[in-house]
């Protein structure tokens, strides 16, 4: 990530070392020492050929503490410089289109290598070495306009430091979290194909039943530990749902012996608190009511979002019911319809005697 940022910014110099070079000769006949000024170009030019064969050749050495100095180093050269390079009227024109652009991109390098507070440290540098080729170009009482010329390049030099260093720090972060993700999707792959398997084998075919017990507890401890990604805590007012899920799947396990898969679609979000709650709190009565009355053996609760909300089935092989006979108890009133529609959902139930029971959640 690193490497493609400062690979563009190698594109971005050369462009720069190519503007200065025509600035100057474009400029030649206000030129009062010519040579200082070609020698700066060409300091730039060798600096960004250096930089750009490191790239090619040796990527990690194009960031090293010493290539960046020389850089920078360079780059204040170029801004007090430009003071001397012209003759005397030109403070406040000619000495900025000099180096500016090139002195920018240094800015961005420091920005990307060392962070958002280095970035805007060399900017700050930049910037009194601006005021320092005023002064070399014999301005002494500054204006109101001079002055806003030379604190609006400070500024635009620190913005573009600092927003260097912190998108870096964010993409940098944002890698990390997915190979992080990446590499737990790969062993959660393999320990499913495997481990998980063969735990689900032993539960089944086992007639210990204390071996039984254990095969599923360790089935769910390590189905938690690889698909809960973090605690049912509040995350900037929102909450991870899966954890509480697979609790009140643990609870109907060990209440009534059956097995529960709680399956979330990956790109399901973070929830609002309120709706979490909601979510888990229905869906544990739904796993009551199929232990306590249907008897049911094998239970799967599929998460998914649908369109502006989420959606929930929660599907088990039990005994079903006639739903045009029944009556609905507290649990379904209350502690089903009760929780979803309070906060705007709605909730549907699909059975028939002998073929289990689907329960389905919409909540916004």
């Amino acid at each position: 990530m690193e490497l493609g940022i400062l690979r563009g910014i190698a594109g971005f110099r050369w462009a720069a070392s190519a503007w200065i070079a025509l600035v100057v000769a474009l400029n030649r006949d206000k030129l009062e020492r010519p040579w200082l000024a070609w020698l700066l170009v060409g300091a730039a030019f060798v600096l960004t050929a250096v930089v750009a064969a490191r790239l090619r050749t040796r990527p990690s050495a194009a960031s090293t503490p010493g290539l960046v100095a020389a850089e920078l180093g360079i780059a204040v050269a170029l801004s007090l410089g430009g003071g001397w390079a012209y003759q005397g009227g030109n403070a406040f024109s000619n000495t900025l289109a000099l180096g500016s652009p090139w002195v920018l991109a240094s800015v961005l390098t420091v920005g990307v290598v060392y962070g958002t507070w280095a970035g805007a440290g060399a900017a700050l540098l930049l910037g009194a070495a601006r005021v320092g080729a005023a002064f070399a170009n014999g301005a002494r009482d500054f204006d109101s306009g001079q002055w806003l010329s030379l604190l609006s390049t400070t500024v635009i030099f620190v913005l573009a430091g600092v927003l260097a260093g912190r998108v870096t720090e964010l993409l940098r972060r944002a890698e990390s979290e997915v190979a992080a993700a990446r590499a737990r999707e790969d062993v959660a792959r393999t320990l499913h194909d495997g481990v998980l398997q063969t735990l689900a084998v032993i539960e089944r075919r086992t007639d210990d039943p204390t071996l039984s017990r254990m095969a599923r507890e360790q089935e769910r401890d390590l189905r938690a530990y690889l698909f809960d990604v973090g605690p049912t805590a509040e995350r900037g007012g929102a909450a991870d749902v899966g954890p509480a899920l697979r609790a009140a799947a643990a609870r109907f396990e060990g209440a009534y012996g059956g097995r529960v898969q709680v399956l979330l679609a990956p790109d399901l979000p973070h929830l609002p608190t309120a709706v979490a709650d909601a979510l888990s709190g229905a869906v544990g009565e739904c796993l009551t009511n199929a232990g306590k009355h249907g008897g049911a053996g094998q239970v799967t609760v599929y998460v998914e979002p649908d369109g502006s909300g989420v959606a929930c089935s929660v599907r088990d092989d039990g005994a079903g019911f006639d739903l045009a006979a029944m009556r609905a108890g507290i649990g379904i009133t209350r502690s089903i319809r009760g929780r979803v529609e309070e906060i705007g959902g709605r909730v549907e139930f699909d059975s028939r005697p002998g073929a289990g029971t689907e329960v389905l959640l919409w909540l916004p």
